[in-house]
């Protein structure tokens, strides 16, 4: 078969021969990928930056995709811990972690919204305690999963979405999905009163918003719940001491290992109908599998999704 491989950390990836994949453990499926996306999540474990990377190779990338397997099904197939993902014709999956899907969905859309749309919606859903009529803050609304957060809570019933970004054209665009404010990163204390705040940037960005956004609040007593999903921006972040005291502020994260496997999993079938269904504006690119090597850094606003 063909797949894409990388050889090294600071190697892009190679399209060529590859072994066949062989299922050993008892809930293995050896599968056929139709599609499968190129995420901030794939490129990060590839290039050794993500917390979660293995560093074993040579490595076939890809965390997930929209497969058919031996019956004929399609599944949703979440892959971690292993050096043979989805950019490849086919790879092994474990079953107890992917989901059956309709025969009429769209491989390519399922596979561009479901890493970046899962991102905000298993937060809101499992790792903090989201009632319907809060007021949510996104920061780093402009990228894909951003996009997906705003879109999200609105439909988890918050009462407004403040949607934060440095893509004025991108910014323009999140009111026709639910953003009922957008602001620059300047002027996020207009959001002060938020309750939760849905973080894909951290770094310098997210620790120069925290103070301002603590002490422009009504009430610094009543809680602001931030949430640490992505690292766009940098992998720390210079908090001040004061930003714990100034406020009632608790930061936590959300991802692998902060959320379990299984209730991951949970929530993807609604997840997928809503995608499915149209409930989500997606922007997704189909690309050849063949072309990875082009379209690996590719800077785009769509969510590419390699296809085989």
């Amino acid at each position: 078969m063909h797949a894409a491989v990388i050889t090294a950390y600071d190697a892009s990836p190679v399209y060529g021969e590859h072994p066949d994949p062989v299922a050993r453990g008892e809930h293995d499926l050896v599968v056929d990928v139709l599609a499968a996306g190129l995420h901030h999540l794939t490129r990060s474990k590839a290039d050794g930056s993500h917390y979660s990377a293995s560093g074993v190779f040579p490595l076939v990338p890809g965390t997930d995709g929209v497969v058919r397997d031996s019956s004929g099904r399609l599944r949703y197939a979440a892959l971690d811990d292993t050096e043979l993902g989805t950019f490849a014709e086919r790879t092994v999956i474990d079953s107890r972690r992917s989901i059956v899907l309709p025969d009429d969905v769209d491989p390519v859309r399922i596979a561009a919204a479901m890493n970046p749309g899962m991102s905000s919606w298993v937060a809101l859903r499992r790792r903090i305690t989201f009632r319907e009529g809060q007021r949510v803050l996104v920061l780093g609304a402009t990228g894909s999963a951003g996009r997906m957060a705003v879109q999200i809570a609105k439909r988890f019933g918050a009462a407004q979405v403040f949607a934060a970004g440095r893509d004025a054209t991108r910014l323009g665009e999140l009111s026709g999905l639910g953003a009922d404010r957008a602001l620059t990163f300047d002027d996020v204390a207009a959001a002060a009163d938020v309750d939760v705040v849905l973080d894909f940037v951290w770094g310098e960005p997210a620790a120069d918003a925290m103070l301002p956004i603590l002490t422009a609040r009504a009430d610094r007593s009543a809680p602001l719940t931030w949430v640490q999903i992505g690292s766009m921006a940098g992998r720390t972040a210079p908090i001040p001491s004061s930003a714990l005291r100034a406020a009632q502020l608790e930061i936590v994260g959300s991802g692998i290992g902060s959320v379990s496997p299984r209730d991951f999993i949970a929530e993807l079938p609604e997840l997928a109908q809503a995608v499915t269904a149209g409930a989500l504006d997606v922007k997704a690119r189909a690309v050849p599998l063949a072309r990875i090597a082009q379209a690996w850094s590719e800077k785009t606003s769509e969510r590419l999704v390699f296809v085989p």
